[in-house]
């Protein structure tokens, strides 16, 4: 009962000198907590002493682990590109800085400067993507997956999508192509079999309810062998005969020609509009390296319909994002390609990742083992299955450490790295040329 009587009273103990720049709510909450779980050891006999300086430190650890931001910045040394997990393609720096003033004013989102009355905020980007595209109109929703779900239920509800077989896929987080066309309203038509369809197949599965003809982006995987698909040219054809409409969904798209002949089986958005299709749709932070978006480019009165569903308000975009939207699409009209970090990932040289590797090297060698290697990554996000890319990584050894304690180590300390062939790998591909520096003293601390 003398320790019980011990324990400070919450009121006293959150004025501590210690305490004194803490939130005064918030570390009145968890003083409460901690003092509560101390009175239940005492009273449970799991202690039988405690020491008030051990008591502050528990607070403040407590109070500090919950104000610490759980969004972190990390260094992706796994070579991957378009990361899924570590947030997708790297905001322009130059584009954010121009959007920042925009987003933190009142701006003209949805007003008309010319005429002085409401406006639309899709208006913002229209032009742009005419200009880069060759559009007759656009809009922008909050991803592809939306894109896709809103095309499907402004034109095929109740009517039938025809799709290849081979192209009912299924990405990231569970979604899945047939299961977004049920909830969207859309009829199922599927055509040809996994491997191979056929131009006639298309033809063939018109009938008076048809409405789309849609084809879909095989994202992180690809079929090899006896295949064939039709290309969306010929969609587009069989599409106009039969008045019906043509849509790709493009699933990552991209602006420009890709390097190592990427673009071989998977052509540009500009390459895809001189077919004149009726709809596309792609992501906005994938190969286009800007902000999370679904952009659906296309016929002028087709998009004129998706803006009067009412869907539309549930899915639609913020300013934030229609700012950082536009001013990356101007990076392209400029030919600024540089100033967008996933373009400038992809085309780095592999002399370039090199001399990066090799810097970072000498500053280890005292530290650790380490070793250059050529080696090969994926871009990643879904783009280009299965196609890998050449690249520069660093394989790091420190005493007897398994690879599994090494990365471990590097992980702590927000270097996410990848472990090929029992060796822990820093891939120079996706680390920034600003990093490096920041890599260097992170791993002489790590491997002091």
């Amino acid at each position: 009962m003398d320790l019980l009587k011990s324990i400070p009273k919450v009121d006293k103990f959150i004025k501590h000198k210690t305490f004194e720049n803490c939130s005064s709510k918030l570390i009145t909450k968890v003083a409460k907590e901690e003092i509560t779980k101390l009175r239940e050891d005492i009273l449970n006999k799991k202690i039988d002493s405690f020491c008030q300086e051990e008591l502050i430190n528990k607070t403040l650890k407590a109070y500090n682990q919950i104000i610490k931001p759980s969004l972190q910045k990390v260094i992706n040394a796994t070579g991957i590109i378009v990361h899924t997990n570590l947030g997708r393609s790297l905001i322009s720096k130059k584009s954010f800085e121009k959007a920042k003033e925009i987003a933190s004013s009142y701006n003209n989102l949805e007003y008309n400067l010319e005429e002085g009355k409401r406006g639309e905020r899709y208006s913002h980007i229209v032009k742009t993507l005419q200009s880069l595209t060759g559009c007759e109109d656009a809009i922008v929703v909050n991803n592809n997956a939306s894109a896709v779900f809103l095309v499907l239920n402004t034109f095929a509800k109740n009517k039938q999508a025809v799709v290849s077989r081979g192209e009912l896929v299924e990405i990231g987080g569970s979604f899945r192509v047939p299961e977004v066309m049920t909830q969207s309203g859309a009829i199922l038509k599927e055509i040809g079999t996994t491997n191979k369809t056929h131009k006639k197949d298309y033809e063939k599965a018109i009938n008076e309810n048809t409405s789309i003809l849609m084809k879909v982006h095989k994202s992180n995987y690809s079929i090899e062998g006896f295949t064939s698909e039709v290309d969306l040219k010929d969609i587009i054809e069989v599409a106009q005969k039969n008045n019906v409409i043509d849509y790709f969904d493009m699933g990552s798209g991209h602006m420009i020609d890709l390097p190592f002949g990427l673009d071989e089986k998977e052509p540009s958005i500009l390459k895809y509009m001189q077919y004149n299709p009726s709809l596309l749709s792609f992501s906005g932070d994938k190969l286009l390296g800007s902000v999370q978006a679904g952009i659906i480019i296309g016929k002028k009165e087709l998009i004129e319909k998706i803006k009067k569903n009412q869907l539309l308000r549930m899915l639609r975009v913020d300013k934030l994002t229609l700012c950082l939207l536009e001013e990356h699409l101007n990076l392209y009209l400029k030919n600024e390609l540089d100033e967008i970090p996933t373009l400038k990932m992809l085309h780095t040289s592999i002399k370039t990742l090199e001399e990066r590797a090799l810097k970072v090297k000498e500053s280890l060698d005292k530290v650790c083992t380490c070793e250059v290697l050529q080696s090969s990554t994926l871009i990643g996000g879904g783009t280009t299955p299965n196609k890998k890319i050449p690249t520069i990584a660093l394989s790091l050894e420190y005493k007897d450490f398994k690879p599994n304690k090494i990365e471990k180590l590097l992980r702590q300390r927000n270097i996410i790295s990848r472990i090929e062939n029992e060796k822990v790998l820093l891939d120079f591909r996706s680390i920034q040329e600003e990093e490096i520096q920041e890599l260097i003293n992170i791993l002489t601390e790590v491997f002091k």
